[in-house]
């Protein structure tokens, strides 16, 4: 692989990880597998690009982050005012954001972002523009989580029974850590639409898988389980999971079969602790 291949797989993954921050607040804080992702993602990615293709390419960025607040506040609404189940909140929400996602592009299936202005054009080195978003929003998580606040969402999502029985509103941490989760990713989908040069309305299928691909190829380097560690392996991860997908085409697998290798992938890591007790209780 030549060096461009690899510093272009590292640009991609540095935007996925950012992608894996915002998956991990739901999937590892929260407790929620929440299918939001997939539709927040392109949200994220369809708002920066219109306002990137307006001329107003860090506000679009911006904006994209407080769309996927919107798109996590609602699923969240859907899970604490209509108690509606987790999974199917996530998936009604990602259903509806798929029209929404449309409007938003004015109905164009993809919005092309050739000869304008963008976060990449105006910033020539784009790998270090790219590691100081993922450093920097990973820090900034680690310092929330470390408030008072922060404390409240991550015992939320570790024994919500407790955390009731200690006058904590739930409902408001489940807003919160929706709200963070999405944001996070949408801004994920932003990035990527101003780095490709374009926003599509599919964009989002399989973020979710991509995004706990991150988190779970990370872990399994990183061992440790603290909110730091934790949220240095989803950086990690992401980077490590984009290069072996770029090693993997480059062997010849074909780009429409990745999607299932990386299901498997995530379905096997995570089914490892049960399979090694499988297998302990069988030799005892």
């Amino acid at each position: 692989m030549s060096v461009a291949i690899i510093e272009r797989a590292l640009e991609l993954g540095l935007i996925f990880s950012v992608l894996s921050l915002g998956v991990y607040i739901s999937f590892r804080v929260l407790n929620v597998p929440d299918l939001t992702v997939d539709g927040s993602f392109t949200t994220g990615a369809a708002v920066c690009a219109v306002c990137t293709l307006n001329g107003h390419p860090f506000l679009g960025l911006l904006l994209s982050f407080l769309a996927g607040g919107i798109c996590g506040l609602v699923t969240a609404f859907l899970q604490t005012k209509m108690r509606i189940h987790a999974l199917l909140a996530g998936i009604l929400t990602m259903t509806g954001l798929y029209s929404i996602n449309l409007r938003i592009m004015s109905g164009a299936p993809n919005i092309a972002l050739l000869n304008t202005d963008s976060l990449f054009t105006m910033v020539p080195f784009t790998l270090g523009v790219l590691l100081l978003i993922s450093i920097a929003s990973g820090i900034l998580l680690f310092v929330f989580f470390k408030t008072n606040t922060g404390l409240m969402l991550r015992a939320s999502g570790d024994n919500e029974t407790m955390v009731k029985s200690s006058s904590i509103n739930v409902d408001t941490m489940k807003f919160l850590g929706m709200a963070l989760s999405n944001g996070f990713v949408a801004l994920s989908g932003g990035l990527l639409a101003q780095y490709q040069n374009f926003a599509d309305v599919t964009g989002g299928t399989g973020m979710m898988v991509l995004g706990l691909a991150g988190i779970i190829i990370g872990e399994a380097v990183i061992r440790k389980r603290t909110i730091g560690f934790g949220l240095a392996s989803c950086i990690l991860g992401a980077c490590l999971y984009r290069l072996l997908y770029t090693i993997a085409l480059q062997f010849g697998i074909p780009a429409t079969d990745m999607n299932l290798m990386s299901a498997i992938l995530v379905a096997l890591t995570i089914s490892i602790p049960y399979l090694k007790a499988l297998k302990e209780k069988e030799n005892a």
